[in-house]
C-alpha cells in the first residue's frame, strides 16, 4: 500500500506533493470536474477513447496549471493577486466634503 506524506506542523501551511494550502482544493476540484465531464461525454454516447484522451489531456493540463501557480504564487500569492486587482487606480472627490467632515471632531 502507498502512503503519501503529508506534513502538517504547527503554524505551517498543509503540504501535499509540493502543493501547499489553497492549491490542493483547486487541483481536486479540477480533477472532479474533469470526472463529470469523463462521465457525461461517455453518457453522451461519444466514444470511449476519445472521452479517454479529453480526460487524461484536461487532467494532466489542470496539474501544469496548479502546479505552475503554486511555484509562482506560493502559499497566498495568488489571493494576494486576486486582491491587488480589486483596488482602484486613482479616487476622484467631487467635492471637498469628505475632508471638511475630517477637521470636525
Amino acid at each position: 500500500m502507498i502512503r503519501y506524506k503529508i506534513n502538517k506542523g504547527v503554524n505551517k501551511p498543509i503540504e501535499f506533493k509540493g502543493l501547499k494550502s489553497q492549491y490542493i482544493a483547486y487541483l481536486a476540484a479540477g480533477l472532479c470536474m474533469t470526472l463529470v465531464v469523463f462521465g457525461f461525454a461517455y453518457a453522451l454516447g461519444v466514444s470511449m477513447l476519445l472521452c479517454l484522451g479529453i480526460a487524461v489531456s484536461l487532467g494532466t493540463l489542470l496539474c501544469w496549471i496548479v502546479f505552475s501557480l503554486n511555484a509562482r504564487f506560493g502559499e497566498h500569492g495568488l489571493m494576494k493577486q486576486m486582491a491587488r486587482r480589486q483596488i482602484p487606480a486613482s479616487l476622484t472627490l467631487r467635492d471637498r466634503t469628505v475632508f471638511t467632515r475630517l477637521i470636525k471632531i
